[in-house]
């Protein structure tokens, strides 16, 4: 028999691992929710351009990872690579800026997509939690996106990860030290598609992480001495509010990211605990990526958190999160009777708010308390032909073994009762 796989680079949710992943999406989207942040969704493909266009054509996502697809009527579109550029331009089609409460302040979750190479921490399909500030430039709203970003993470109890901060400049300094970068670049031994990414974005040199590229890089201009008046002040507010947060950063001046549209403040989340794919997340602001997708001028700022990443960060803390059972209460009916009866009781219990399930498909006493154990459920009704004739079912406390009998009509108050 042929069965189905998923594809290379993939990987299934399953419970009970699942509940990790949603666990670690409540913990980083919480301090969003609680900062004026309102929820967004956008469509899992789009049209290739928004990302040739704000990603940037010299990136490796576009010229190696994306996929693309032609539709029937011939238009060109990819899935998300990433999620800045689908928040941008759906806050644009919407007119959100035009609302006059600028920043626009939006989270997201979802899937993306790229074509790399599969290894551990790095899949073709990925999940992320992010956050954009749309259309104000202040060294607050950086530092405010840092700082969430650092309490979901120690929210989960996570301590062993570092945070990198630098400034990439702006529209005014950043032309004169590409020229200066250009020039020292085109002296080194490189082969033509790093030759090729001098000419188009020479900052994404800096970000190559081959040795034999490194090695030749020691000597190269460093940005912050071509950093105009009003970017190093701008820089530098960024990092007094972070201290006086309490919150402790690195400054990496050769942190550039990944993508063109990175304005200013750049900052990475990083985990020693895993190796080569040591990002957890990052972001930075954006401050010309709505015109480059045909916008206003909205000088923005954002994140994206890796949850598969973050997960993994976990593990390699070796923290175990304390999750609520799945299932409080477990029925299990003896006879078609209490089968009847029970199930009434689980759906009461159920619109009371409590976690119920039941015994499905006729099994005995002794395989249906067996799926009761599995269930993790605090609590399990049993109930046969006997107790129905008392008024009774037996409930019993699966922490200590204890049973008694608790009047049917008294049950879902009873256990409610218990279990808040």
């Amino acid at each position: 028999m042929n069965t189905f796989q998923a594809p290379k680079g993939t990987y299934d949710l399953l419970p009970p691992d699942s509940a990790v992943y949603l666990a670690v999406r409540e913990a980083i989207s919480a301090p969003l929710r609680n900062s004026g942040y309102g929820y967004i969704e956008t469509p899992g493909f789009e049209n290739v351009e928004l990302f040739a266009r704000g990603v940037g054509e010299s990136t490796d996502i576009v010229t190696k990872e994306m996929y693309t697809l032609t539709t029937k009527g011939g238009s060109e579109l990819a899935l998300r690579p990433e999620g800045t550029a689908s928040v941008l331009r759906a806050a644009l089609e919407a007119n959100l800026h035009k609302a006059g409460n600028l920043p626009v302040k939006l989270w997201y979750s979802g899937s993306y997509y790229r074509y790399e190479r599969p290894q551990k921490g790095r899949y073709r399909h990925f999940s992320q939690v992010g956050a954009e500030a749309i259309g104000a430039e202040d060294p607050a709203l950086d530092a405010e996106l840092i700082i969430l970003a650092d309490q979901a993470y120690r929210s989960l109890g996570l301590r062993g990860f570092r945070i990198l901060l630098n400034s990439l400049g702006d529209k005014e300094c950043r032309p004169v030290y590409r020229e200066a970068l250009q020039g020292f670049l085109r002296d080194l031994d490189l082969d033509e598609e790093t030759r090729r990414r001098i000419e188009i974005n020479p900052l994404r040199v800096l970000d190559d992480k081959r040795r034999e590229v490194q090695r030749q890089l020691t000597d190269a201009p460093k940005l912050r001495d071509y950093l105009c008046d009003a970017c190093r002040e701008y820089h530098a507010e960024v990092r007094d509010l972070l201290t006086a947060a309490g919150v402790v950063y690195e400054d990496d001046e050769r942190l550039v990211r990944g993508l063109d549209y990175y304005t200013r403040t750049t900052f990475e989340f990083v985990h020693d605990g895993l190796g080569a794919q040591s990002a957890v997340g990052g972001g930075g602001r954006y401050d010309g990526l709505s015109e480059m997708i045909g916008g206003p001028e909205l000088p923005s700022v954002g994140w994206a958190l890796g949850v598969d990443r973050t997960v993994l960060a976990l593990e390699a803390e070796g923290i175990t999160l304390q999750l609520p059972s799945a299932t409080s209460v477990f029925a299990v009916p003896l006879g078609e009777e209490a089968r009847r009866l029970l199930f009434g009781v689980v759906t009461e219990l159920r619109r009371a708010g409590v976690a119920a399930d039941f015994s499905y498909g006729g099994k005995g006493l002794k395989g249906a308390m067996k799926n009761a154990n599995r269930s993790g459920a605090r609590f399990t009704i049993v109930a046969g032909e006997r107790d129905l004739a008392e008024g009774v079912a037996q409930v019993k406390d699966m922490e200590s073994g204890e049973q008694k009998p608790v009047p049917l009509d008294a049950l879902v108050a009873d256990l409610t009762a218990k279990l808040t």
